[in-house]
Formats: C-alpha cells, sequence, structure tokens
C-alpha cells in the first residue's frame, strides 16, 4: 500500500472512529503531506510499512533545524506519532518507528483577552451604515455573547435558535451537540440582522444558516478573522485579536462574574475541566480580592 492510500484510510479512522473535526483532519494530513514530500524528494523508496526510526529522526532533524517553533515540532511529531501508532493499532507494523523520539515540551502561554471595556469598544467601532455592519455587530456580539467557536458559528443553523427558550443548538468538535445560553443583547441583535437578511438573494443550500455573505451563501472561517481585526483596527486596540480572543474572553469574564468552571466547561464544550482551569489564572487581581474578602485569615485583626 503506498503513501497516499495510507493517509487516506488514516484520515477516514480519524473521521469515523476517533470522530475529529474537519480542521483538525487537515492538520494531521498536512503534517503527512509534508513527511512523504520529504520521502519522495529525497528518492526514498519505502512504503510507509518499512518506515524507520532513523528516517523519521533526520527529517524532524532537518525540517526543524531552521529554528521552527517548538509548537510546530510538537504538532508534526504527534501527528507521525498517530499516524504509526494507527498502523500499529490495525497490525501493518510491530513496532512504531516514532516510539522514541520526545515531543518538545511547550511554554504554556495564556490567551490574549479583552477587557470588558475594550469589547465594548469593539462592538462599538463597527460602522452600522456599513451594508454589512449589523451583521457584523452581531456576529462580534454572538461570539461574546455566547463563547462558541468560529467554526461552530459559520455553520450556526436558524433552525437551532430557540429564542423563546434563550438558547442555541450547537454542534462542535467531533460534531457533539451542547446547548449554550442566549443573552438578551444577543437575541435583540440576532433579530436585528434576520430583518436585513431577508431582503438577500439567498442560496437555498444555504437557506437554514445563519450568517451569510452578500451572495447568499455561508460565511469562511478567514472571512470571521477579517471582521474582527477590521473592527480591532478601528477601535484602536493593538492587541493581536482574533475570533477566539471573544471566546476567551467570555470564559474569563463569566469566571471573573462568578461563575463555577463546571458550568463554564459545559458552555463552552471542552472535554476535560483542565482545558477550563486555563481560565484562573487570566485575572489574578481579582482571585487576589476574592481571596482577601472570602478567607478567614485575611480578615484576622493582630
Amino acid at each position: 500500500m503506498n503513501w497516499d492510500n495510507s493517509i487516506e484510510n488514516f484520515k477516514n479512522y480519524l473521521k469515523l472512529e476517533r470522530g475529529l473535526s474537519t480542521n483538525s483532519i487537515k492538520s494531521y494530513e498536512y503534517d503527512l503531506i509534508q513527511f512523504k514530500k520529504y520521502i519522495n524528494d529525497n528518492k526514498i523508496n519505502i512504503h510507509p510499512y518499512e518506515c524507520t526510526s532513523e528516517i523519521v529522526k533526520i527529517y524532524i532533524y532537518n525540517s526543524f533545524s531552521d529554528n521552527k517553533s517548538s509548537s510546530s515540532q510538537a504538532r508534526c511529531i504527534s501527528s507521525l506519532k498517530s499516524f504509526f501508532n494507527y498502523l500499529l493499532f490495525e497490525g501493518k507494523i510491530k513496532i512504531s518507528p516514532i516510539d522514541d523520539i520526545e515531543t518538545p515540551k511547550l511554554e504554556k502561554k495564556l490567551p490574549e483577552i479583552l477587557t470588558e471595556d475594550e469589547i465594548t469598544k469593539l462592538i462599538s467601532s463597527i460602522n452600522l451604515n456599513n451594508e454589512f455592519g449589523q451583521r457584523n455587530k452581531t456576529i462580534v456580539e454572538v461570539l461574546y455573547g455566547t463563547g462558541m467557536r468560529v467554526s461552530e458559528l459559520i455553520k450556526l443553523n436558524l433552525s437551532n435558535i430557540f429564542f423563546k427558550e434563550s438558547f442555541l443548538k450547537v454542534f462542535g468538535k467531533g460534531n457533539k451537540e451542547r446547548l449554550v445560553p442566549l443573552g438578551d443583547i444577543a437575541s435583540i441583535e440576532i433579530k436585528k440582522y434576520l430583518d436585513l437578511r431577508e431582503k438577500l438573494n439567498i442560496d437555498p443550500k444555504f437557506s437554514d444558516i445563519l450568517f451569510l455573505n452578500r451572495y447568499g451563501r455561508q460565511l469562511t472561517r478567514s472571512m470571521i478573522f477579517k471582521i474582527i481585526k477590521d473592527s480591532a483596527k478601528e477601535a484602536n486596540i493593538r492587541k493581536n485579536i482574533s475570533p477566539h480572543t471573544l471566546r476567551h474572553s467570555y470564559a474569563t469574564h463569566l469566571l471573573k462574574n462568578g461563575a463555577d468552571l463546571r458550568t463554564i466547561q459545559l458552555i463552552l464544550g471542552h472535554e476535560s475541566i483542565i482545558t477550563t482551569e486555563i481560565y484562573t489564572h487570566l485575572d489574578t487581581y481579582h482571585l487576589e480580592e476574592v481571596l482577601k474578602k472570602y478567607h478567614p485569615r485575611e480578615n484576622y485583626k493582630y
């Protein structure tokens, strides 16, 4: 079996057996295609089942000797490990050639967030006189008001918005369904946008998709990124932000204002609460104030 067939079978495994998202599968595929390119470019005539530890080590050394980030190295090694573990699982190989290769340790970086004032500035900066101003404002309000991922936002269906019950039905990673609370402000902005949306010449294929482009079709991830970047520039916000920044800000502000981690985990759709715990590190001033206010020894009078 050649590299193309093995990679294609691996992709099917990731989708059907592990339930990974399309974007995650594309990341794995990219790394494997780069490895296959190295094999072909160097005229190394081997099948995937014949790959040795030495070949993998030389590839990693050659690929990352130009000071690429440790996160890029880690992702590449992780992709190769998953691929060869899949071949091991399928009984195609007896030993993984990457078992003895260590993944570089990553420095944990706290995500960028916006303050509540910056959120207000961001939303206020959107020009509602623009043809798609209301749509763009609604996108920001929904991202910040629900904590949705951008991949979830672009696929949000009208039929999954329940205004009366104040929640959205969202399909997250691995197509896992969850219910997300819909606040009053986000709800009002969606209704305003729907009045304008009706005037579009909507492609029947996307009739149930909430956010559409000028051609009546589903927006892309890159378009959402551009909307956020342009709005930040208009608001004179110098932080390097993205749609995910609004998700981080949403969770941090919930925690700051008293929400518990378990609830935030459920709303965000995190599989593990360990992922959610990162938000406890984002507002140390607030946590210090909580300690001073509630811990008995902090109020002890000498």
